[in-house]
């Protein structure tokens, strides 16, 4: 372990996590002309933000640094992968990890590994089901479209806010925090899809103001001190969304966790830890199903 990544991650356990993020959400929708911009230039020039593909390209338009981080893109600027076998990127970001769940572990970095059934915030129906299974682990930096969008047809059956802290989830801390995704405050999203059980899970993290979804808007915050789950279909309220559709945006970045059952998928050849997608991209394929 590297001297470096635990001096970054030593100061975070300390710190008051949601205090930070809930100041971080007033700044990041304070609608003073010059703080707002001054940030949004910032950002632009330091992390190399592509303006070219942005809708709105006008930052005096934009209401905040908010609206400016989760703004929308030109329709043609993330083509989605066309084909009903076809499993696209839900986000742009960079792969942190990606390969196979071994029996009910996920590999987060090395030395590190987590239980499905603490992601999933001990919710035993749905991690049977990704047993020896598939994950990717998507990491959305400061320079990344922060909208999170389908990577296939899907009707939702459960939601869970399970509380937790707020660690930062940039490689450094991967490689230093034991369980840090499944530690963090996080929004699990369980779908039923022609690919089989597929889990969506939405990350938080240290300044990220808020989680939303397009079903219910605004989950984070409130931090809950328990866990919340809501459920969907047969009598509930009913959510299908088609791939490529946006499902929910991080208001400021964060990382995208995807499950899949058991020999029910692949992913692409050449997607590898530390490699970089686009929202669209074919990143998986169906398996056909064996008679």
């Amino acid at each position: 372990m590297k001297l470096k990544d635990r001096l970054f991650a030593i100061w975070q356990y300390p710190v008051p996590h949601h205090l930070l993020s809930r100041l971080m959400g007033k700044l990041t929708h304070c609608r003073h002309q010059w703080v707002k911009l001054t940030y949004m230039r910032l950002i632009i020039k330091r992390f190399g933000v592509n303006m070219n593909e942005t809708e709105e390209q006008d930052l005096n338009n934009f209401e905040h640094f908010n609206a400016f981080f989760t703004r929308a893109l030109k329709p043609d600027a993330r083509p989605i992968v066309s084909g009903q076998n076809k499993l696209a990127s839900p986000v742009d970001g960079c792969i942190s990890q990606i390969g196979l769940i071994q029996k009910s572990l996920i590999f987060q970095a090395k030395g590190h590994r987590y239980s499905l059934a603490n992601l999933l915030g001990n919710n035993d129906k749905w991690a049977k089901q990704f047993i020896n299974g598939e994950f990717a682990t998507l990491y959305l930096s400061p320079k990344d479209y922060h909208r999170i969008h389908m990577p296939c047809d899907a009707r939702l059956k459960e939601m869970r806010h399970i509380p937790g802290r707020l660690f930062s989830v940039n490689p450094a801390t991967a490689r230093t925090v034991p369980g840090l995704f499944a530690r963090n405050e996080r929004v699990v999203c369980l779908f039923n899809t022609p690919v089989g059980p597929m889990a969506m899970i939405l990350v938080g993290a240290i300044f990220v103001a808020s989680i939303e979804t397009v079903w219910q808007g605004v989950i984070t915050p409130p931090t809950q001190q328990e866990i919340q789950t809501s459920l969907y279909g047969k009598g509930f309220q009913e959510v299908s969304l088609k791939k490529g559709e946006e499902m929910g945006r991080f208001n400021m970045g964060s990382t995208v966790i995807l499950l899949f059952g058991r020999d029910k998928m692949k992913w692409v050849e050449g997607l590898t830890a530390e490699g970089g997608v686009l929202m669209g991209q074919e990143i998986g394929e169906v398996l056909p199903v064996s008679l």
